[in-house]
C-alpha cells in the first residue's frame, strides 16, 4: 500500500471512543452492552490492522478491466460476523436488491467517487482508480463504521442510540476521505495532526453530502451523521461544523465536547490526544470560509483544502498553524489576492489560529 513516509495506515472510526466510553458506563445493559462490545471489537480490529500493515500483509488490488474515471464498487455482507470482507452481494453495475443497507452503501461509495472525480479530477481515493469495497451488517449491534486502510465497514447500530451506519452519506464520505489522506499527506493520527486528519474527513464527508444533494453552503446543515442517532437521543448528529459543541446534549451520551475556537482547545491523553474533539476548530474554520464565499462549498473553499491535502507540502505531524498557513498560500496561488484569500484568512482568525 502506498502511503507517505512509510507510516502504516490508521484505523479510523466515525463514533469517537469518548462517546462509546460514556455509553459503556450506562446502567441499562441495552446501552452499555453494545458499547462495550464495540469498544472491544474496535481494539481488536485496530491491532489486526497494525499487525497486517507492519508485516506488509495485504491482498493485491485488482484493477484489471476497470475503466479510468469510473467507479468499481463491491459490497459484501458480513452476516453479523466479523470475517472480512464477507459474501459479495452487489458489484459495479448490478441492479439494486432488497437490502436497503447494501443499496445505501453502494450509492454512498459512488457519491464519494463522484465528488472527488468531478470537483478535483481525482480518480478514486488513491488517484489511480482504486476499487471501492465495503462490508455491511458487521457484527451484532455494532455501533460504528470504519475505514481499515483497505475498505469500508458498517455496523447496524444497536437501535437504541445508533441506527444503521449507512444512513448518512457524509459518514461514508468521511471514512473514505481517510483513505484520500492515507494516500496523500498521511497525517499522523494524534494531537493536532490527528485532529486535522479527522477534520479533513469531516470536510470532505460534508462536501460529499452537499454535492450529492446539490446544496449551496448556505443550504447545507453542516452536520456529520445527522441520520445516525436513534429517536430517544437528545441531539442532531455526531458533530456540527457550523456550531461545534452543539450536536448533542443527552442524559446518556453527555454533551458534545467539541470546541469551536482555540480558546477552548482540549488537552487530553484520551482519543489520541483528542483527535475527534479538537477537530471542531479546523472544522469551524472551513465552515466560516465556505459560507463567507457562498455558492457551492466544494468549489473554492473545498478546492483550497484539497490543494493543501494533495500538494505535497503538508507535513505528517502538521499543527493547526501549519495547515492554516498552507491554506493561505494555496488560496493566493489559485485565486490571487482576492475574496478567497480574505475569506480563508478571516476564518482562521475567527477560530484563533494564526496565519502569516
Amino acid at each position: 500500500m502506498t502511503t507517505t513516509g512509510g507510516r502504516p495506515p490508521v484505523f479510523c472510526t466515525i463514533v469517537p471512543p469518548h462517546v462509546l466510553d460514556r455509553l459503556a458506563q450506562a446502567e441499562d445493559p441495552r446501552l452499555s452492552g453494545p458499547a462495550r462490545r464495540t469498544l472491544q471489537r474496535d481494539a481488536s480490529a485496530r491491532t489486526r490492522r497494525h499487525l497486517a500493515a507492519t508485516a506488509g500483509a495485504r491482498a493485491a488490488v485488482a484493477r484489471a478491466g476497470t475503466e479510468p474515471g469510473k467507479p468499481h464498487r463491491t459490497v459484501y455482507d458480513a452476516g453479523h460476523g466479523t470475517d472480512l470482507p464477507g459474501t459479495k452481494v452487489r458489484g459495479e453495475g448490478d441492479e439494486p436488491g432488497a437490502d436497503a443497507t447494501v443499496n445505501r452503501a453502494y450509492t454512498g461509495l459512488g457519491a464519494t467517487f463522484e465528488l472527488f472525480l468531478t470537483a478535483y479530477g481525482r480518480d478514486s481515493i488513491d488517484g489511480g482508480g482504486l476499487p471501492l469495497d465495503a462490508t455491511v451488517h458487521y457484527d451484532r449491534e455494532y455501533n460504528n463504521a470504519f475505514w481499515d486502510g483497505e475498505q469500508m465497514v458498517f455496523g447496524d447500530g444497536d437501535g437504541e442510540i445508533f441506527l444503521d451506519f449507512t444512513r448518512s452519506v457524509d459518514v461514508i464520505g468521511h471514512e473514505l476521505a481517510h483513505g484520500v489522506t492515507q494516500y496523500t499527506a498521511n497525517l499522523a493520527y494524534y494531537g493536532q495532526s490527528g485532529a486535522l486528519n479527522e477534520s479533513l474527513s469531516d470536510v470532505f464527508g460534508s462536501l460529499v453530502k452537499q454535492h450529492a444533494l446539490g446544496q449551496s453552503a448556505a443550504e447545507a446543515d453542516w452536520l456529520i451523521g445527522a441520520d445516525l442517532l436513534a429517536p430517544r437521543v437528545t441531539g442532531k448528529a455526531l458533530r456540527s461544523m457550523k456550531a461545534p459543541g452543539t450536536a448533542y446534549d443527552d442524559d446518556v451520551l453527555g454533551k458534545d465536547p467539541q470546541p469551536a475556537t482555540m480558546d477552548d482547545y482540549v488537552r487530553t491523553d484520551r482519543d489520541n490526544g483528542g483527535v475527534h474533539i479538537n477537530s471542531g476548530i479546523p472544522n469551524h474554520a472551513f465552515y466560516l470560509a465556505a459560507t463567507e464565499l457562498g455558492g457551492h462549498a466544494w468549489e473554492r473553499a473545498g478546492q483550497v483544502w484539497y490543494d493543501v491535502l494533495t500538494g505535497g507540502e503538508l507535513e505528517q505531524e502538521a499543527r493547526f498553524t501549519d495547515f492554516a498557513a498552507l491554506t493561505v498560500k494555496a488560496a493566493r496561488a489559485r485565486y490571487g489576492d482576492g475574496e478567497e484569500l480574505d475569506a480563508v484568512n478571516k476564518a482562521w482568525q475567527q477560530v484563533g489560529v494564526r496565519t502569516p
